[in-house]
């Protein structure tokens, strides 16, 4: 077979697209996405929903499915969407190709445990996206980074102006990732910024917050005799730590435990519960609704 039979070849072969429906509950949703789909060839792998009532309520819906020639047909499949739904039940829906993987950038500083935990998921096939590159305020894990074959850029981010780190952040970031993950970056992102990078941001910290802001704050849970370390990744929003949880998780501990086995398992609970936020938003699961989101894992 010659390369460009190969080519057309696998243009040709059935895909794998999420569908996300979003808006006010209401009878024949549900019926209507089925019917366009079939009608379109379309092949239904999964489909889930939630309503928060069915009395028109808010209504979300994450349906993949497998459609052939997708490339040429998903135009055709989008308008009759379109008129469907968001004509005839005035609800937003998205459509995505899932063979595309989502790139991202990832910001980190020096502490290195959920940056190179995703990096060595993504060698591994965990997480299907495309590691756009690594950001860092420090240059400690530069070689490491490196090592995976992923671009590394330094961008130093000293003093209370950030304005000229923020702006070489957006140079690199333009048009070139679909969404952002701060693995244990050390810096606070200012609004504008936020405003515009134009992307998702999805921050992971740990699940002491309120309590013991700042610094060393395991040292001052192990004051206070804590029973439980966990952690919390959610989307970031111009109110520090307060965005749209997506995943949290925590473990239990006892008060024989030192501080440096509360941050080990600080540590541990931090790249499971990052790792399953960045897969679950990369396939499309999560759906944010004002400050909180309906995850579809």
């Amino acid at each position: 077979m010659t390369a460009t039979h190969t080519k057309a070849a696998s243009a040709a072969a059935p895909r794998q697209i999420s569908l996300i429906v979003q808006g006010e509950d209401r009878p024949g949703i549900v019926a209507a996405v089925t019917e366009v789909l079939s009608a379109h060839g379309a092949n239904i792998a999964s489909l889930d929903q939630y309503s928060d009532n069915p009395q028109g309520g808010a209504y979300f819906q994450r349906a993949v499915f497998t459609l052939a020639d997708a490339p040429v047909r998903l135009p055709a499949l989008e308008e009759d969407l379109g008129k469907r739904l968001a004509q005839d039940f005035h609800v937003q829906f998205t459509l995505r190709d899932l063979s595309v993987p989502k790139r991202v950038a990832i910001f980190a500083s020096k502490t290195d445990h959920c940056l190179l935990d995703l990096l060595w998921r993504h060698r591994r096939g965990q997480l299907p996206v495309s590691i756009a590159m690594v950001i860092s305020n420090h240059t400690d894990v530069a070689e490491e980074v490196r090592g995976f074959g992923i671009p590394f850029f330094h961008v130093p981010s000293a003093g209370p102006d950030k304005s000229a780190a923020e702006a070489e952040h957006l140079r690199l970031l333009k048009d070139n990732v679909d969404f952002v993950v701060l693995a244990r970056y050390m810096q606070i992102l200012s609004a504008e910024f936020i405003d515009q990078v134009g992307v998702p941001i999805i921050n992971i910290h740990h699940s002491f917050l309120p309590a013991f802001i700042g610094a060393g704050p395991y040292a001052k849970a192990k004051e206070r005799g804590v029973k439980l370390v966990g952690a919390t990744a959610h989307y970031v929003t111009e109110d520090l730590d307060e965005g749209p949880i997506i995943e949290q998780d925590v473990v239990r501990v006892t008060h024989a435990q030192t501080t440096a086995d509360l941050m080990r398992h600080g540590a541990d609970v931090e790249r499971a519960v990052l790792s399953r936020a960045v897969l679950w938003h990369s396939e499309d699961r999560v759906v944010r609704n004002g400050n909180h989101t309906i995850v579809f894992a």
